[in-house]
């Protein structure tokens, strides 16, 4: 994938993914927390969100950095960045600004942020290794990376389920190793071997559970066609009605997830944190 498509598939995703963004904000806030406080997001920090979305996690980091603190929110979809600066308005927050562009081509001064965060974004990135550089030409000595990805896709039958049934109908095949993808980071190794080969030492991981929930099967697929700009992706070139064939089929796999109190989808994450040399 090059640059200019990610930006139009993400350009494409922003206003359903700002519109979903408060349902992925509670799905995973557990790992959001864990991540902040892992990357060392704390009280006058000035912070660098990678892949920022529209935002939820870069007004979580403001709330903790405080008036004394900064958040700078990157994303490669200007759209997405609108919605930050919007949302920070609304939520009363002044120390929030922006930056439009890939991770890959940040060039940001050297040591100016005391921490950076990426939220389900690094296994997406055209180039994750170059991205992690920029990231430590930026990070101050002793600062701190934190990342989310997703694990594998036995700990995430929904996604990986649903995205096989997409790829069936493009004609098209999952992605290789090393290229871009939902679980591309997620296996054992992989993540750390990313961040110590980017030059980062001392490097900490957590698993976690954090299960999606929604009140049925219609909604999350409604979510997905939305909002989830990778699996949007898949079906970009393909006739409506191999669009309308998968994302039926799609539908009839959401709905084993239901339960009694609503759709329960089983996910697993992965938290890590690097440390960049004094």
């Amino acid at each position: 994938m090059q640059q200019a498509d990610a930006r139009q598939q993400w350009e494409s995703a922003a206003p359903g993914w700002a519109r979903w963004e408060p349902t992925v904000a509670a799905w995973m806030k557990p790992a959001t927390e864990t991540m902040l406080d892992m990357a060392g997001v704390d009280t006058g920090a000035r912070v660098l969100d990678l892949a920022s979305g529209a935002g939820s996690q870069t007004l979580d980091a403001a709330r903790r950095v405080g008036a004394q603190g900064h958040v700078l929110a990157s994303d490669i979809s200007d759209t997405m960045l609108h919605h930050v600066r919007e949302n920070a308005r609304t939520a009363g927050l002044a120390n929030v600004t922006t930056l439009v562009g890939a991770a890959e081509e940040l060039d940001l001064p050297a040591d100016s942020f005391d921490a950076a965060i990426c939220r389900l974004g690094l296994m997406l990135f055209v180039n994750p290794a170059r991205a992690l550089a920029a990231v430590r030409r930026a990070l101050r000595p002793g600062a701190k990376v934190g990342v989310v990805v997703f694990t594998t896709p036995a700990a995430n039958p929904f996604m990986a389920r649903t995205m096989q049934i997409l790829l069936r109908h493009a004609g098209k095949t999952p992605p290789s190793p090393g290229q871009p993808g939902i679980f591309s980071l997620g296996a054992p190794g992989i993540l750390e071997q990313l961040l110590t080969g980017s030059g980062f030492v001392g490097v900490v991981q957590r698993d976690l559970d954090t299960a999606l929930r929604l009140p049925s099967a219609t909604e999350t697929l409604t979510m997905m066609q939305e909002a989830f700009g990778a699996y949007r992706a898949v079906l970009a070139d393909s006739p409506e009605a191999v669009r309308a064939a998968a994302w039926a089929e799609v539908a009839g796999v959401l709905k084993s997830f239901e339960t009694p109190e609503g759709l329960v989808a089983p996910a697993g994450v992965l938290v890590a944190a690097g440390t960049k040399p004094a």
